[in-house]
């Protein structure tokens, strides 16, 4: 795809006018090769390609062969000459380009440009070989039961990935080029007749809206495009599961594969869709249900059990079990800190655990974070800086805090848990329910590519109970949108 603001060069019949126009774009790059054929002392053919994204013994089977024989005047035009090469049916592509912008383009994307003195049009050959890491199963969307392959870095691995769950015409891949510079890849997946035509079509604006010189990750696609980006909360769901990404395209959404990139984006995104595992609908539904209603037990309890322990403590001791709170009061002598320090500290303290566990090599991460807890956790309790429950309240807080099927949506909830914290130590139970309230209202407000985020709760549509906060048997729920 050629920029419109770039100036269109044609192919001239002079080879050395090629040849010098095209080495003014690759100016000092090193790794773009240019290999000349002589015929009687002179050069008549040029081959040009991106050293180390071509598949060397193809091109010496037979494209070189193929310059050969014409050189030799075997055959009597270069397109007779590859076609009938012994080795053509190793050519994926091979086709006639008649400037010089879409040769450059295509050089960077790895094809082998050929150009012929006399010619005004350039062969192009599709012989790239990219090194790329091989389809395992994703690290952060582990399953039991399911496909176990995820996307790769390779964007046309992924489309066909897709494509071989969705044997559909109706399935359409559109592409764009977002980066002045980086000139990356996307494409656009859905399924039409299934997708809302005026998602679709803001998907689309959003990304024609995009100005920047660099696209590396979808990640940086998602900041462009989401709805609030001063939201904690993420608008934009993101998986490395194919199957995930074909189920999201049957219910009428739209995905976002960006080359260089093993995440797909989904959109539009709700609330609930972040709860949702991709073995959901690979066990069966009753024991699904039953996941599903811990799940959101498991969430409350990560962002409110500290929060209601220091308000209960600090402020309404009459609500807690006289033999409770005389323990915890037995616990609490000799503690320098108030209880909302003590535990702000120590799910500070936590939280830095598990930051040095991701970041440390996966030989010593677990062992760090696990010896880390218990060593620490040990010895402040043993030197009277905390009490015993609030390790158990931290401990519980973070175990709750791993049930998140989703990473991106366990982030906001992590942050969540200290301003809550700081409004029951300073105004008990009132401030715990006012910050409840407030984040209702933002997520009440929010909207996904005009799609509410909360729905189908808030605005209830009827169907609450299909396949959000519980999943109904595969022949209760309506599979296709319309």
């Amino acid at each position: 795809m050629i920029k419109p603001e770039a100036p269109i060069i044609p192919v001239h019949k002079s080879l050395a006018d090629n040849e010098t126009a095209l080495k003014a774009v690759f100016h000092n790059c090193s790794d773009i090769l240019f290999r000349p054929f002589h015929v009687n002392g002179s050069v008549q053919y040029l081959l040009i390609y991106l050293d180390g994204f071509t598949n060397a013994s193809i091109m010496e089977q037979a494209i070189v062969p193929s310059l050969a024989a014409l050189t030799a005047g075997l055959y009597g035009n270069m397109e007779e000459s590859v076609y009938i090469s012994p080795n053509q049916a190793e050519l994926s592509s091979f086709k006639q380009i008649f400037c010089l912008n879409e040769a450059s383009e295509a050089i960077l994307e790895g094809k082998t440009v050929i150009l012929v003195n006399g010619w005004e049009h350039a062969l192009l050959a599709d012989i790239n070989e990219y090194k790329q890491r091989s389809i395992d199963e994703p690290s952060n969307e582990a399953s039991i039961r399911g496909p176990r392959e995820g996307f790769t870095e390779v964007l046309r691995t992924n489309t066909s990935m897709i494509r071989r769950k969705i044997k559909s015409p109706r399935l359409k891949f559109e592409p764009y080029r977002v980066g002045t510079t980086t000139n990356t890849q996307l494409v656009l997946a859905y399924v039409e007749g299934n997708v809302r035509t005026e998602v679709l079509e803001e998907v689309k604006n959003r990304i024609g809206r995009i100005k920047t010189d660099r696209i590396f990750d979808a990640s940086y696609i998602e900041e462009y495009i989401e709805d609030y980006p001063l939201s904690i909360f993420p608008q934009v769901l993101n998986t490395e599961r194919p199957d995930a990404v074909a189920a999201s395209l049957m219910e009428g959404k739209v995905a976002i594969l960006v080359d260089g990139s093993p995440n797909a984006l989904v959109v539009p995104m709700t609330f609930w869709s972040g709860f949702q595992s991709a073995e959901d609908h690979y066990e069966r539904f009753l024991y699904v249900m039953a996941v599903r209603i811990v799940r959101m037990m498991l969430v409350i309890i990560a962002m409110l059990l500290p929060s209601l322990y220091v308000a209960l403590t600090t402020f309404h001791p009459q609500m807690i079990p006289l033999n409770l709170m005389m323990s915890i009061a037995a616990s609490r002598e000799g503690i320098p800190f108030p209880t909302v320090v003590e535990t702000f500290l120590m799910e500070l303290m936590f939280e830095g655990l598990r930051e040095a566990g991701l970041r440390m090599p996966k030989a010593v991460g677990s062992a760090v974070s696990i010896v880390g807890a218990l060593v620490i956790g040990e010895a402040a309790v043993q030197a009277g800086f905390i009490s015993a429950p609030i390790v158990m309240i931290v401990a519980g807080t973070g175990i709750a805090s791993f049930s998140f099927p989703r990473y991106s949506l366990a982030l906001p909830f992590r942050l969540i848990r200290f301003p809550l914290l700081v409004a029951g130590g300073v105004f008990g139970f009132y401030g715990v329910a006012m910050g409840v309230v407030m984040i209702l209202i933002h997520l009440v407000t929010l909207k996904s590519f005009g799609v509410p985020y909360l729905k189908p709760v808030a605005p209830a549509t009827g169907n609450i109970f299909k396949d959000t906060l519980v999943r109904m048997h595969e022949r209760l729920v309506k599979k296709n949108p319309g």
